[in-house]
C-alpha cells in the first residue's frame, strides 16, 4: 500500500490565559489580530513542521503577547470544519499561566486583558472555547480546579 499525502485541516494551537485586572477582576488575555479575518481572538497560531503542540502554544503566546508561559492542562481539540473562515483548522487549546508585561506583537496588532464580563465580539470559535473554559467542561476530567470553582 502506497501513503499518499492528502490536503486536510491545518493543525493550530490557542491559550487561555487569565491575569487579574488592576481592579482585582479576573480577565482573559485577548489579541486584537493584525491579518484577516480582523477581530479579537486567543493567542495562537499555525503549529510550525517539526514542532510539537505545546511549544506552538508557548512560542505563539510569546511572540504575540510578550508573555512567558507555562501550559497547565490541554483543555480539548476543536475541529468543526467551519471554525477558520479560511481554510479547515483544527486547533488544540491548551489552558496556560503567563508571567511578564503584556505587549503585542507578531500577528497581533494589540494584546489586553479583558474582564470576562467585557469580551470584545470574537474570531472564529472563540467565543465558545472560553465558554467552555469558564464552565469547567473539560477540566473536571483531570480532577482540576474549575473556573467557577476558583470564584
Amino acid at each position: 500500500m502506497t501513503y499518499t499525502d492528502k490536503p486536510g485541516p491545518i493543525l493550530t494551537v490557542d491559550c487561555v490565559v487569565e491575569r487579574p485586572l488592576a481592579d482585582g477582576r479576573s480577565g482573559v488575555v485577548l489579541v486584537e489580530r493584525r491579518w484577516p479575518p480582523h477581530g479579537w481572538a486567543l493567542p495562537g497560531g499555525h503549529v510550525d513542521a517539526g514542532e510539537s503542540c505545546e511549544t506552538a502554544a508557548l512560542r505563539e503566546l510569546l511572540e504575540e503577547t510578550g508573555l512567558v508561559g507555562r501550559l497547565l492542562y490541554q483543555m480539548h481539540t476543536y475541529s468543526e470544519p467551519s471554525r477558520d473562515p479560511r481554510k479547515p483548522t483544527v486547533s488544540v487549546v491548551y489552558a496556560a499561566q503567563a508571567q511578564g508585561d503584556l505587549l503585542a506583537g507578531d500577528d497581533a496588532s494589540r494584546a489586553e486583558i479583558f474582564a470576562w464580563e467585557d469580551l470584545p465580539p470574537l474570531c472564529f470559535d472563540h467565543a465558545q472555547i472560553l465558554a467552555d473554559y469558564r464552565s469547567g467542561r473539560f477540566a473536571p476530567a483531570l480532577g482540576l480546579p474549575t473556573p467557577s470553582d476558583r470564584a
